[in-house]
């Protein structure tokens, strides 16, 4: 960098600083402001060394973030994966900015900002925060928790503070103290490769096909029922059976944390009843349910003998992995 130009107040830290203590020798000595020279970058191709450098980082599946931020009455958002984790004590994260963006201009120590953790189809929100809105996007909503603008219906929120911030090449690495944090249920959206991609073991197959498709697999199974308060399925035993809840409700959980609650006309054990995996979660009755079930051996034979409910899950899946 050259030397007549002077660096933002934030990055002329003393070395050491800040919140490391008792470290071990050598950990914190590094300036943040010593820019690094560059280097022959080997790629192990014929491709662009950047290109390389930039799909390589790709193959690491991320979520998707929107960090937010309030300047004056102007609420300003930008999508970014490039989030982490730093310390449980204290709270710490820390959010890589692109120096391009406006929300480096924007971050400074004692700013607060908004780390908001997108649920699987939010894409187009992460696309309009990216700088390519689509046509008939929904509203973006805004709820205020510290006075920092948080996305209504994100899978989890932070708050914090910027207590540091450092030289990153062309981005800028800003350290948070978090002074909120909240989640919630759902599944995340993932973004690996430079693609959105999502959790295949929640993608809902059998719910998906069509009433006449789905009434033949649902005439093979067998009514059971369950008083509130029953398990009906526990994490680890054999996904043989696919449920249907005809009446009731169930909580699915994990670790005694409730994932979900699902009612009429919900499907569980979808994946599973396929790959013949163990259950991931319990699945306990909140009331009293009645529901279908059917074994793996059953439908099998009824998706031989339905060759288009089979065909058309195939369908479902592919549209699910399929490149955009």
């Amino acid at each position: 960098m050259p030397e007549d130009v002077a660096l933002p107040e934030e990055f002329d830290l003393p070395a050491g600083g800040g919140f490391i203590s008792g470290a071990p020798e050598g950990i914190g000595e590094s300036p943040f402001d010593e820019v690094l020279p560059e280097e022959p970058l080997d790629v192990g191709s014929e491709d662009d060394p950047a290109l390389a450098f930039r799909r390589t980082l790709g193959m690491f599946a991320t979520g998707v973030t929107i960090v937010t931020t309030q300047a004056g009455e102007q609420v300003h958002g930008m999508t970014a994966n490039a989030f982490m984790s730093v310390s449980l004590r204290p709270p710490l994260i820390l959010v890589s900015v692109d120096k391009r963006a406006k929300m480096n201009s924007l971050l400074r120590e004692g700013v607060r900002f908004g780390v908001n953790v997108l649920a699987q189809g939010q894409d187009e929100l992460s696309d309009h925060f990216a700088g390519r809105p689509r046509d008939h996007a929904p509203e973006t909503r805004f709820r205020f928790i510290h006075d920092t603008p948080l996305v209504d219906g994100a899978l989890a929120h932070l708050v914090a503070r910027v207590v540091r911030s450092y030289w990153g090449g062309d981005h800028s690495l800003f350290l948070g103290q978090v002074e909120y944090a909240r989640y919630g249920e759902g599944t995340p959206l993932l973004f690996h490769g430079g693609q959105y991609e999502q959790l295949l073991a929640k993608v809902p197959l059998f719910s998906s096909l069509s009433p006449d498709l789905l009434r033949p697999i649902l005439a093979s199974g067998v009514e059971r029922r369950y008083a509130a308060g029953d398990a009906i399925v526990q994490e680890g035993e054999p996904g043989d059976d696919l449920f249907v809840l005809l009446e009731g409700k169930v909580r699915v959980e994990r670790g005694g944390r409730v994932l979900q609650v699902l009612d009429e006309g919900d499907f569980f054990g979808e994946v599973a009843v396929l790959d013949g995996r163990p259950r991931s979660a319990d699945v306990v009755a909140e009331t009293s349910v009645r529901c279908v079930t059917v074994s793996r051996d059953v439908l099998r034979e009824t998706l031989a003998a339905e060759p288009q409910a089979a065909w058309a899950m195939l369908e479902i899946l592919a549209g699910r992995v399929r490149r955009e």
